[in-house]
């Protein structure tokens, strides 16, 4: 079987996550860019970097700042997604003995990363679920506005991807869409 690597993005709460771990279920060797960036955000020179940007390390008062503030988004960005896009590039390399992969890239097309996967999967909800989700988390609706405002519209994800996967119906609806791609990847490779 040759080596596939997916691309897996979506919005905010779309449901990235979950549909990760059912990939993992079906033995795909998996990696989350989202994890990644956080072990990049603590490293000391990266910590001191931010620390000069934005007077403060932590997280959230970061991410309400980078969510209504795009220059300093940008900022952030210019400091992590480098470290970040290398290391996807290494867990891809090292996985050679894994012919199934997948990479949970949250900005896999606005950083133009398409090129390391050889299949890309959106995951798409609407923005009434994700503001509902965000909510859960205790974020008011005014900030998960803001929040999913400042990524790439889902609809545009959706053009830009090989498959598609809708959740809105339920985690049971999310894993036989799920199923049907993997059942389709090894079918055909």
């Amino acid at each position: 079987m040759k080596k596939i690597v997916v691309g897996l993005t979506g919005g905010v709460c779309s449901g990235k996550t979950t549909v990760l771990n059912e990939f993992k279920k079906y033995g795909f060797k998996t990696h989350n860019a989202d994890e990644i960036s956080k072990k990049v955000f603590y490293k000391p020179k990266i910590l001191e970097k931010i620390k000069k940007i934005f007077g403060t390390a932590d997280r959230k008062k970061i991410a309400m700042l980078i969510f209504s503030a795009a220059k300093k988004r940008k900022q952030l960005e210019r400091i992590i997604h480098p470290l970040v896009i290398e290391e996807i590039k290494n867990f891809s390399a090292s996985t050679r003995r894994s012919p199934l992969v997948v990479v949970e890239a949250p900005l896999l097309f606005e950083k133009k990363l398409k090129k390391l996967f050889n299949m890309t999967v959106t995951v798409w909800t609407t923005k009434e679920h994700q503001i509902a989700r965000l909510g859960k988390q205790g974020i008011k609706k005014r900030d998960a506005v803001r929040r999913i405002s400042s990524q790439m519209p889902l609809y545009f994800k959706r053009k830009l991807s090989d498959k598609v996967i809708l959740n809105v119906a339920g985690l049971g609806d999310l894993r036989k869409q799920v199923k049907k791609i993997v059942e389709e990847i090894k079918s055909n490779h």
